[in-house]
């Protein structure tokens, strides 16, 4: 896989090169194939059991966790809104699942903020790292350390990235997983069915897969270059489509 990190991303705009999406593809075709033994499990009722008390966890308390609370409430709809909930908290139970520490805080943020600019996409800029570049910034207007707050940009510009999930403990595999899950189902045959049916129930999927495939269809025609519009042209639309959710 190329190196698709942080400063690839602030140079470039996320904008790929033809060597770089040849290495993308070989890469997704090793990814997607994964996916396979989880969907045949769903398809034979085959659950496991993770799952969260979503009435008992403790959620990030921090003066950045609530501005970003607020943030996300006033930029995204309510489609996204709810979805950058459940990309958290769907990779909070896998990381309680593989045992894997990560920084709860970082991980919060990125994940209410990952879609910031999806809905309003910037010509010839990649919205993971425009929205991951405002969320830097927001982070250090309300009193993250520099550090954080790049950690925070980066994770939400890389989490696009296909090999990112594999890394939960790092922030953006963090983010990428979970969406991953919500997106895509993948990993969702690891989950709990009613536990999820919860999750939903609480942060509703608002026709979810067709705004996303707007979204995606938006982002694509406004960065050709980008890594949207190169995963569209591997049949990812489709993808969503056939995600196991309702809608």
């Amino acid at each position: 896989m190329p190196t698709l990190d942080w400063e690839w991303a602030t140079r470039s705009g996320g904008n790929l090169t033809a060597a770089q999406r040849r290495a993308l593809t070989v890469g997704l075709l090793r990814t997607v194939p994964r996916m396979v033994p989880g969907r045949i499990r769903l398809a034979m009722g085959r659950r496991g059991s993770g799952r969260l008390d979503l009435d008992g966890i403790r959620l990030p308390d921090t003066a950045l966790a609530r501005a970003a609370e607020i943030e996300a409430r006033e930029s995204l709809s309510d489609a996204m809104l709810a979805h950058s909930y459940r990309t958290y908290f769907f990779a909070r139970t896998l990381t309680e699942l593989d045992g894997v520490d990560y920084d709860d805080e970082i991980a919060y943020v990125a994940s209410l903020l990952h879609d910031l600019e999806l809905e309003t996409p910037t010509p010839g800029r990649c919205f993971a790292v425009v929205s991951g570049e405002t969320a830097r910034e927001f982070a250090v207007r309300h009193g993250a350390q520099a550090g954080r707050a790049e950690a925070i940009g980066a994770a939400i510009a890389t989490h696009l990235n296909p090999d990112a999930a594999e890394n939960l403990g790092d922030p953006g595999g963090f983010v990428s997983a979970g969406a991953s899950v919500d997106v895509l189902g993948r990993r969702l045959d690891e989950l709990a069915t009613d536990w999820v049916d919860d999750l939903i129930t609480r942060y509703p999927r608002h026709d979810f897969k067709r705004h996303l495939v707007a979204c995606f269809t938006g982002e694509a025609a406004a960065v050709p270059h980008g890594r949207i519009h190169w995963l569209n042209g591997t049949g990812f639309l489709q993808l969503i489509k056939l995600a196991p959710f309702a809608e």
